[in-house]
């Protein structure tokens, strides 16, 4: 084997040596900037990207709190509707319930006054009808003639007792 024999040593390490620079030399100028740049360039995406991805988490967060103070107020506002609603339902339901009392009112106290006519027109109709009632019984049972004024002054007189 030609690498063990002690004679040819010399050229071995001088080409060993000039292989190693040419290798370090295109490693140091070529390769290693080119690794430095891309694994540089990576960092900075990746800084750029974390950088970007916080704002956007501070965007969200921003645009949430704005969606649940949006909602709160909406919230608060249909409250605020329904309470007056209420407030309008409850007033029309007092005004529309006083208006029925009083003519509830007004319907009674016609009906009552309609009672007491017809109460006082079937009193005088009766007496009308007892005073006649009283002439012609007297006339059949007695055989005597009553006059009418007589008649209608005993019934008055029966009734007022009566009462």
């Amino acid at each position: 084997m030609p690498q063990f024999d002690p004679s040819s040593y010399a050229s071995q390490i001088f080409w060993l040596v000039v292989t190693f620079v040419l290798l370090y030399v295109l490693l140091t100028r070529l390769v290693i900037p080119k690794i430095s740049d891309v694994l540089e360039e990576r960092s900075e995406r990746i800084a750029n990207d974390l950088e970007r991805a916080e704002a956007l988490r501070r965007e969200a967060e921003d645009v949430i709190a704005a969606y649940e103070a949006a909602l709160s107020k909406a919230r608060d506002e249909a409250h605020a509707a329904i309470a007056k609603a209420n407030d309008a339902i409850s007033e029309e339901s007092q005004k529309r319930q006083s208006a029925f009392n009083a003519e509830l009112s007004k319907k009674v106290a016609s009906a009552e006054k309609r009672i007491a006519d017809a109460k006082s027109a079937a009193l005088a109709e009766v007496k009308g009808i007892a005073k006649d009632v009283s002439v012609e019984v007297t006339a059949k049972l007695t055989g005597l003639k009553v006059k009418e004024d007589d008649a209608a002054k005993a019934v008055e007189s029966q009734l007022k007792g009566a009462a």
